[in-house]
């Protein structure tokens, strides 16, 4: 039997990884009917239910954790009526293409926590809540005019705090707090000014940065690559070459056949 859950306000979102057969699963002690778990189905198991369920075999599953403080500030920060109980239905299982897509890309994330880009696994988690609020909690924002993007100093203070941390260690929350903005406008105002995502511009920044320290041919690519707030070597050579279609080493190459170089 699975431990026991502290009862909370809270829910478990569950994206299950590989088939599980006849999962046998009891809610407020009462056994609900057992059924067989597809890959790709996702569950909703509310805390305030003691959910507890038979475990014989190993089970693979991506858990989000949804306390309602989260989804009440998605509901307020979309000028909507806060959410009740989601429809969770004795976490029975459903498929949810969105969960499942967004799910999966940041499974690569987790599995390399040396090189993963928090900014990013914010963005998914807030796109998470924000999916799980409105298909299953019912959430209708009130409609208003589009906003804009990030005022200058707003974008200069983004960008400051961004560069100054090249490992993507900083949460977007505090980025977004900087500029006195809630999260979720703070990423669309961001998007707006930008064009891409606040992840993204980092990357983007890491590697401008090094592009600048390659020229110093007494820095070695992993030098290069630790400066630059990447893992190691192979990770700045995988970001590098996806963005500028050649490796460091082969633009180190180039530089050095340039003139003045």
């Amino acid at each position: 039997m699975s431990s026991p859950v502290q009862r909370e306000d809270a829910y478990l979102l569950g994206l299950t990884l590989r088939d599980f057969a006849h999962r046998v699963y009891w809610e407020e002690g009462r056994q609900t009917p057992a059924c067989d778990l597809r890959a790709g189905d996702t569950c909703i198991h509310d805390l305030k239910r003691d959910p507890v369920t038979f475990l014989e075999k190993s089970y693979h599953v991506l858990f989000f954790y949804l306390p309602r403080a989260a989804l009440n500030a998605i509901a307020d920060d979309a000028g909507a009526r806060r959410i009740g109980d989601l429809d969770c239905r004795l976490a029975a299982a459903v498929s949810d293409a969105t969960i499942a897509r967004l799910g999966g890309t940041i499974l690569p994330a987790l599995s390399h926590p040396d090189q993963a880009n928090r900014l990013f696994v914010d963005h998914v988690t807030l796109a998470i809540g924000v999916h799980v609020a409105q298909t299953y909690g019912g959430m209708q924002p009130v409609s208003r005019p589009a906003r804009g993007g990030l005022a200058p100093w707003q974008e200069r203070r983004a960008k400051e705090i961004l560069s100054a941390n090249l490992d993507g260690g900083v949460p977007l929350q505090e980025v977004a707090r900087e500029c006195r903005l809630s999260v979720s406008h703070f990423s669309r105002a961001f998007r707006r000014s930008m064009g891409v995502a606040p992840h993204n511009w980092l990357l983007m920044r890491r590697v401008e940065v090094a592009k600048e320290k390659l020229r110093d041919t007494r820095l070695s690519l992993s030098d290069v690559a630790l400066a630059c707030g990447f893992a190691d070597q192979s990770h700045l050579t995988r970001v590098f070459t996806g963005m500028v279609g050649v490796s460091p080493g082969a633009w180190r190459r180039v530089l050095s056949t340039k003139p003045g170089s």
